[in-house]
């Protein structure tokens, strides 16, 4: 696989905060590597109205997607690189749902998109739309949160080491690594709630890197009260530009690849964090 296949389309969900302006900018960059092309998207959520307020509610969305296009003019003429088809939409409704649905229904191939990141009471009752979009998106997203300017050297892969039903997602991860000539770091957190031996762990840490011919790797086991915690915290140890991770798209405990470990990561890491959602839930608004 190479990279051009995961990029040739990329989609910039924007709502010209500055994480998002920082998507575009990195997206811009991977675009005109690969001669890919951008399709920003903004969503403008629809109120609940009433019939005697509905026309008022009609004339203040049009005007709030004029001022969107208006913004997105100056945001593209600001950043936007000779050689690089760039696009833009505004849509009206849910911005999870009518994220992906314009994903489904425009071939995108990757997300590339801003986040500010969700913490406390926010992120127990609400979450981001990037953590949702994450859970529930059929292509690889990848969260953007500060200017990101230079090259990916270090890629933290954290793994739950099973050998089936990660072809695609380990092939995919490769050609990001070959992409940016980057060494990849495979990870084990050892959690209380998760333990191995370190001599089992190794072996079987070797046996996924022969099972699936990883070159320019390293092999590690980090021991963390939690797993999502100790990603972050072993991704900052190896000096890590990215954090790639598999998800199945879905809550739960005790399993490496599911949502909630993914969304986590997505919300209190300050590197790239690209995820693949290998199993994704119904969209919903």
């Amino acid at each position: 696989m190479q990279i051009t296949d995961l990029m040739k389309t990329i989609l910039v969900p924007c709502d010209f905060s500055k994480p998002s302006v920082n998507a575009f900018r990195f997206a811009l960059d991977l675009a005109t590597r690969t001669k890919g092309s951008i399709e920003l998207l903004h969503v403008i959520e629809l109120p609940v109205v009433n019939d005697t307020a509905l026309n008022f509610e009609e004339a203040l969305l049009r005007e709030l997607e004029a001022k969107a296009n208006t913004s997105f003019v100056k945001m593209t003429e600001k950043y936007k690189t000779a050689g690089v088809r760039v696009t833009s939409t505004v849509e009206f409704g849910g911005v999870c749902k009518t994220t992906l649905d314009h994903i489904h229904a425009n071939s995108i191939d990757t997300v590339v998109m801003g986040s500010h990141g969700a913490s406390g009471l926010r992120e127990y009752f609400i979450g981001s739309n990037a953590e949702r979009i994450v859970r529930r998106s059929p292509v690889p997203v990848l969260i953007v949160k500060d200017f990101f300017q230079g090259g990916i050297k270090n890629i933290v892969f954290p793994n739950n080491l099973d050998l089936e039903d990660q072809d695609d997602l380990i092939q995919k991860v490769k050609s990001i690594q070959n992409y940016f000539g980057a060494q990849l770091h495979v990870v084990w957190v050892n959690t209380p709630l998760n333990f191995t031996s370190d001599v089992f762990t190794r072996e079987r840490l070797q046996e996924f890197a022969k099972r699936f011919a990883l070159k320019n790797f390293t092999l590690n086991i980090f021991n963390h009260p939690t797993g999502n915690d100790g990603i972050v915290e072993f991704a900052k140890i190896a000096n890590a530009e990215m954090i790639a991770m598999g998800t199945h798209g879905r809550k739960g405990f005790g399993h490496w690849l599911n949502g909630s470990i993914a969304e986590d990561v997505v919300n209190h890491s300050k590197a790239l964090v690209w995820t693949y959602c290998m199993k994704t839930e119904p969209v919903e608004a």
